[in-house]
């Protein structure tokens, strides 16, 4: 397996697919999920000439099931230290869900001239749970009973999650794919309870604010209005407000997983925006 070793000696499991001359397209995936998830857009823009990039985050997939580091700082860092070690530059960072918020934390971070253009879809940010600050946010007992879930059957929560409102399944005249439901399941039972018993604080609490303000690059944004998962009016809208170089694209009726339920609809205008 490719893979690359952090600091704190986690290896990292990696894909690299395409020409090392060519634009290079990292991808992050979302909660509890692996670069596998990715595997639709990434051969579409392989095809196209691309380079493509994901890894599994820590904890994750193939890497190594932490007890430690599950939160967005490390997550950032692990990234930075792949975008170094593949030596890339001016870099197209697309996140998926909790995958968008690590693109955001790591955009802001990154070292001048590593990062091209960004694009956060059904993305967490700017937060997710609900506050003073945030009122539109999801109350903390939704999460908790995600914990909850995750302690007390793991496996059954990762069939629930997806047959019903990840890809909106559980909406009337859905075309329900077994398969794909499968998938989840199997990308999930991959990584560790632990790493994913944290990660779900990761993505709910961690406040994306200052991220998103200090971003330099273009950023797409591409949501659902059925997002069942990350609620469209607290999410995406908001974070279009904070950025200053911020694209909002809304997608009628299209669930949280709209990348592996309407590949037709979100590729085409993923490339249009990465050759604009």
């Amino acid at each position: 397996m490719t893979t690359i070793t952090t600091k704190d000696g986690v290896e990292i499991f990696y894909k690299d697919w395409g020409s090392k001359d060519a634009q290079a397209i990292v991808f992050h995936h979302g909660w509890p999920l692996s670069a596998d998830d990715w595997d639709n857009q990434m051969m579409f823009f392989l095809e196209k000439g691309y380079r493509v990039i994901a890894h599994d985050r820590r904890g994750h997939g193939r890497s190594t099931q932490t007890a430690t580091g599950n939160e967005m700082d490390t997550y950032a860092a692990d990234v930075a230290h792949l975008v170094a070690s593949l030596e890339l530059r001016n870099a197209i960072h697309v996140g998926h869900s909790t995958g968008g918020g690590e693109v955001a934390h790591y955009v802001a971070r990154a070292q001048a001239g590593r990062v091209a253009k960004a694009v956060l879809i059904s993305a967490v940010p700017p937060i997710m749970v609900k506050s003073d600050k945030n009122p539109g946010g999801l109350p903390i007992e939704v999460f908790d009973g995600f914990r909850a879930a995750l302690v007390a059957n793991r496996a059954q929560f990762y069939v629930d999650v997806p047959a019903g409102p990840f890809y909106g399944y559980n909406r009337p005249g859905a075309k329900v794919s077994q398969g794909v439901i499968d998938n989840w399941w199997r990308q999930g039972m991959m990584g560790g309870a632990k790493a994913h018993y944290d990660c779900i604080k990761a993505f709910s609490e961690t406040d994306f604010t200052e991220d998103l303000k200090n971003i330099d690059v273009p950023v797409l944004l591409m949501h659902g209005d059925d997002d069942q998962i990350v609620p469209y009016p607290d999410s995406a809208p908001l974070s279009a407000k904070l950025l200053k170089h911020g694209t909002l694209q809304t997608y009628d009726g299209l669930p949280h997983g709209m990348c592996t339920t309407h590949p037709e609809v979100i590729n085409p205008d993923l490339l249009a925006f990465i050759k604009a």
